[in-house]
């Protein structure tokens, strides 16, 4: 089976179970995200050690994959995550670096980029879930949608599901518009030394596509689906914000990865490498996204 197929028939069965799970919530995006963090914290560990580093990898793939299930659980009020308890993880696993690494294994860089493979793919993913329950939508679920005399639609899509589609659909957006206008116009690279593919115009091709996606998502999903009020202007600048997220995100993973000297993170997903090649983006877009929901005004139309 050749590549192209292999992407295409993968893109055909995850899409509909992403989608399935976005919407579900709770534990199961709980679990795709451990999962997703997990994996992307060992892709991030094989790249460092490309670099010359010496990460304590079976610790950081651990922590990152807990991670998600800690905020699953602190949502649920089972389970808080507070400052001084992240703190003591940090320390301990300095501490540890003392007995695994010592001297002669550059515990400075070992510790380092443990910290980072977990902050960066775990820490990154985990706002997926405080999207999914943001205080724009908290409350308003089944019950809160009875209350306001919803129909019988919206009922069945949550209206934080829908807020979280919301980031995915303006990433893929920016990927594919910045795909197509660079292939059609081409012209000055970005940043050749850190990504040679990329030109000018695909970055400003991307942002514009973004904006507009932004623009009719907020029409014609969050006011008549999940009955959230974004303005024309607010759900611009979001496009706009976001796709210079999803395209740093990008440009990152390319530099890590020419450090590291590997083309692709892995090759565990078929036809499309690895976790990190396929949630770079995601992984500074849903943190940012988060923020800008809180910022944004986004009044809920009873």
């Amino acid at each position: 089976m050749s590549e192209l197929a292999l992407r295409v028939l993968f893109s055909v069965v995850a899409a509909p179970v992403a989608l399935w799970i976005v919407l579900a919530g709770g534990a199961p995006l709980a679990a795709l995200l451990a999962i997703v963090s997990a994996i992307g914290a060992w892709e991030f560990y094989r790249i460092v050690r490309g670099a010359g580093a010496h990460p304590l990898g079976d610790v950081g793939v651990a922590l990152a994959g807990l991670l998600p299930l800690a905020v699953y659980a602190s949502y649920l009020g089972a389970f808080v995550v507070r400052p001084a308890l992240l703190a003591l993880l940090v320390l301990l696993l300095l501490g540890a670096t003392i007995w695994l690494r010592g001297v002669g294994g550059r515990p400075i860089a070992s510790a380092a980029t443990t910290l980072l493979g977990v902050v960066y793919t775990a820490g990154m993913l985990s706002f997926g879930y405080a999207i999914r329950y943001h205080d724009t939508v908290a409350g308003y679920d089944v019950v809160g949608a009875r209350q306001a005399g919803i129909d019988a639609w919206t009922l069945r899509v949550p209206p934080g599901g829908v807020l979280l589609i919301f980031p995915l659909v303006v990433t893929w957006a920016s990927d594919i518009g910045a795909y197509f206008v660079g292939r059609a116009i081409g012209g000055r690279k970005l940043i050749p030394s850190v990504s040679p593919g990329k030109t000018v115009a695909g970055a400003v091709g991307g942002l514009v596509t973004s904006m507009l996606v932004s623009w009719l998502y907020a029409r014609t999903v969050l006011v008549p689906v999940a009955s959230l009020g974004f303005t024309p202007w607010g759900a611009l600048a979001f496009g706009g914000i976001v796709s210079v997220a999803a395209q740093t995100g990008d440009l990152f993973e390319s530099l890590i990865k020419r450090e590291g000297g590997v083309k692709d993170s892995s090759r565990i997903i078929p036809g499309h490498g690895g976790v990190l090649d396929r949630f770079d983006s995601l992984i500074f877009v849903l943190p940012v996204a988060y923020l800008l929901l809180g910022w944004l005004p986004i009044p809920i139309l009873r």
